[in-house]
């Protein structure tokens, strides 16, 4: 079986990720531009209890699966991984069938006493078919993530994101005619759609792959019970953490409309606003996470594998790296939607929430820090951690959110507050975690000094192109264009970045000198 680092993974899933995100960029800017932020709004709305009842169904096992099979293939025990996996799949299928079944028929109570808006029914209903797909593909990704083989789940990726783009927009066009309730209709069953491809492929490349996966050597035979026991150890915390998300991002999404009307403003404005928040100032904050959630989702089997084989030199190099790459990547992103948040709203004809993206911008490396910081602890067996640091950042952020957001002067620049503020916390309680299990030095000099001076010339270039260059497309690539070959050059310059960064990057590394 070839080996792979987890640099060439992060590499493979940032491309595959990177043309999945312009994809969306390109979607939501034809939903805010042709749908409107109502539609989208009513769509984000179900789109939390949708999360729940998928987290409730998944119970955290694809993550378990990604790091027992990357324990028994590192040990050679390949038979044993593909038992995890079979179980996996079984359980997944039939808890997939019974929520689905069970969520749409109680989707008219939900819809009518949980929701502040009725007109989500639809949205709802399309929705639960998904749950049931997404959870068997959930087992073939974990199990692809487990072997350090990222392709196949690139391909379904790709693929589901380009169905559901076209599909979703088509349908949500053609239904709002029927009105906007209809239209947010379409969107889902773009999701639906989407889904369906992507469970498609991954099958057929795991029918594909399964003849190349032969054993090296035979490894103790492991129990169903056994199995069961280690799944539920590592996966039991996984669930608690995604459940505390998805519960959070569910009251955020009848927190904040509601707290909007609060602060004066009409519900429709509110849900709009809502939309906006999440369909322009989301969708741009977290553009730059295709890398670190490429690099979390590498990151699990790869620290696993030499906590397996007690290479403890190893995991503190990979968790230093991979927490250097994360700055390196976030700076430059941050600094582009600080200073361009105007024009980058415009794009979603959403200019009035260009003062919540700059305040959402300051808060953002701590926000791809505190992805890639779980993954870490996730690889290190931790997986308990990354749930108490974030109960901790969400009972300080939340009645931040409430009082900020109700006030007419701040309404949802508050909210952006809040949300800096728990990502902050969450950030600093897992780099602390690491430091203590790990003995991980955080490495002030190249961990903040060398990308910050980078930035600061980055910024030197916009603050002096952009009076003569900005106010056109062609204008503001330019302007990022040069903005990032100087930060590079000063990264070359002070040590940021090294010729053995770039021979580690796959097809463009072997063609650097050694």
């Amino acid at each position: 079986m070839p080996r792979r680092t987890f640099v060439y993974g992060a590499t493979i899933l940032l491309g595959a990720n990177l043309l999945n995100r312009i994809l969306g960029f390109v979607y939501q800017y034809l939903i805010m531009s042709h749908i409107g932020g109502e539609a989208y709004g009513l769509f984000t709305m179900v789109f939390p209890i949708y999360m729940l009842a998928l987290v409730f169904t998944t119970a955290g096992i694809p993550l378990a699966i990604a790091k027992m099979v990357a324990e028994e293939v590192s040990l050679g025990h390949v038979l044993q991984a593909n038992a995890i996996f079979r179980l996996a799949l079984k359980i997944l299928t039939v808890s997939g069938a019974l929520v689905s079944i069970a969520l749409y028929f109680v989707s008219p109570y939900l819809a009518h006493r949980i929701f502040p808006d009725p007109r989500v029914l639809n949205i709802f209903l399309i929705c639960t078919p998904a749950i049931f797909i997404v959870s068997i593909s959930s087992v073939f990704r974990g199990y692809f993530q487990g072997l350090q083989n990222m392709v196949p789940t690139a391909i379904s990726q790709i693929c589901e994101q380009v169905v559901r783009v076209a599909f979703g927009y088509t349908a949500a066009l053609r239904l709002l005619e029927s009105g906007v309730e209809w239209a947010a209709a379409g969107l889902a069953l773009g999701m639906l759609a989407g889904e369906g491809v992507g469970l498609l492929v991954i099958v057929f490349q795991y029918q594909r792959a399964k003849p190349n996966f032969e054993p090296e050597r035979q490894g103790p035979s492991y129990s169903t019970r056994l199995i069961l026991s280690k799944l539920w150890h590592l996966a039991s915390p996984v669930t608690a953490g995604r459940l505390l998300s998805t519960g959070l991002s569910a009251l955020d999404a009848m927190l904040i409309p509601l707290r909007l009307q609060v602060a004066g403003y009409g519900a429709r404005e509110a849900i709009t606003l809502f939309g906006q928040l999440g369909g322009a100032a989301f969708t741009l904050l977290t553009f730059p996470s295709v890398f670190t959630f490429a690099l979390a989702t590498s990151l699990v089997p790869a620290i696993s594998e030499a906590a397996a084989q007690r290479q403890f030199q190893v995991v503190r190099a990979r968790s230093a790296e991979a927490i250097r790459l994360t700055i390196l990547i976030g700076i430059p992103c941050l600094i582009i939607l600080f200073y361009f948040s105007l024009p980058l709203t415009a794009f979603f004809k959403s200019t009035d929430i260009a003062p919540v993206l700059r305040v959402l911008a300051l808060g953002g490396i701590f926000s791809y820090l505190q992805q890639t910081t779980t993954g870490i602890l996730q690889g290190l067996g931790k997986v308990h951690l990354p749930v108490l640091h974030s109960i901790i950042a969400s009972i300080l952020r939340i009645p931040l959110l409430i009082y900020l957001t109700g006030l007419p002067q701040w309404g949802l620049r508050g909210t952006a507050w809040a949300f800096t503020f728990g990502f902050f916390i969450m950030a600093v309680l897992n780099l602390m975690a690491i430091t203590r299990y790990t003995g991980m030095p955080l490495d002030l000099h190249r961990f903040v000094l060398q990308p910050i001076s980078g930035g600061i010339g980055m910024l030197l270039v916009f603050h002096c192109l952009d009076p003569i260059m900005g106010g056109h497309l062609a204008g503001y690539f330019s302007e990022f264009s040069i903005g990032m070959i100087l930060y590079s050059a000063i990264l070359f310059f002070n040590g940021g970045v090294t010729f053995s960064d770039l021979r580690r990057l796959p097809w463009f590394g072997k063609f650097l000198p050694p």
